[in-house]
């Protein structure tokens, strides 16, 4: 483990994407040449060491997968003494009992997978228990671009009634965005991957049917493969994980 530590330079893989981040910025069109990109490194699987390093580098958003790895990242004390401004985002499937161990996370800063009424009602009727007053729960929902049964997320159709009951009905959540993850391996020499054009369209109809700028609804697509085809699409915020903190190893 040492050894392959020793192996990734985290930093240097922070300032490579970043660099790829402002060249996709630049072949974009102009009705987003104000929006500049979040950049969530993906920590999964990662030990301390290796987010700490990336912290020292200037990156702040870090997402997690995992209920029970985000609840000990995040309430480590090296993670809670030397990444005082760290911002977790959950991008993992999210049950029910699992919400609120979530919710108790040092510096939560955005939930990516909301999916449902139902845990919508959940979060925003527990969030109230695990911060200050009138703080809102920033969160996207989760569409499932590519209607994939082994996917979460929802139906494109369900994106403005969900959007809707959120804005009306919880009071304590924020809706930032939507978030999609799309086919994996997506052939970029076919043009523009479906799924982002799907998420876009998702947030424009939104916006439209719900009187809302589309400025004020982030899209979260892209990843280590595509996040720089994404960008160019109009992401808001990528999920980069293998770029900056190496390969994960395969699953046996």
């Amino acid at each position: 483990m040492i050894r392959a530590m020793a192996e990734i330079n985290v930093k240097q893989g922070i300032r490579s994407v970043l660099q790829k981040i402002e060249e996709a910025c630049a072949r974009r069109s102009s009705e987003f040449e104000d929006i500049k990109p979040r950049l969530v490194a993906v920590s999964k699987i990662k030990p301390n060491e290796l987010i700490i390093q990336a912290y020292e580098e200037g990156q702040r958003h870090f997402g997690e997968n995992y209920v029970k790895e985000l609840d000990e990242k995040s309430h480590s004390p090296d993670i809670l003494e030397k990444c005082k401004d760290i911002k977790w985002h959950f991008i993992g499937h999210l049950q029910s009992n699992k919400v609120n161990k979530v919710l108790a996370v040092p510096n939560l800063y955005l939930i990516e997978t909301l999916d449902s009424k139902k845990l919508a009602t959940q979060l925003n009727k527990n969030w109230p228990n695990f911060s200050p007053p009138d703080t809102k729960l920033n969160v996207f929902i989760q569409v499932n671009t590519s209607q994939e049964d082994q996917k979460n997320g929802i139906n494109p159709s369900e994106v403005n009634s969900l959007a809707e009951y959120i804005l009306k009905d919880c009071k304590n959540l924020n809706l930032k965005g939507l978030m999609t993850i799309g086919v994996y391996d997506y052939d970029m020499t076919l043009g523009p991957n479906p799924d982002f054009v799907c998420l876009k369209k998702c947030r424009d109809d939104c916006c439209k049917e719900l009187g809302l700028d589309w400025r004020d609804l982030e899209l979260s697509m892209g990843m280590s493969t595509d996040y720089e085809m994404a960008i160019e699409l109009g992401s808001t915020n990528v999920r980069v994980g293998s770029s900056i903190f190496g390969a994960r190893p395969q699953k046996i």
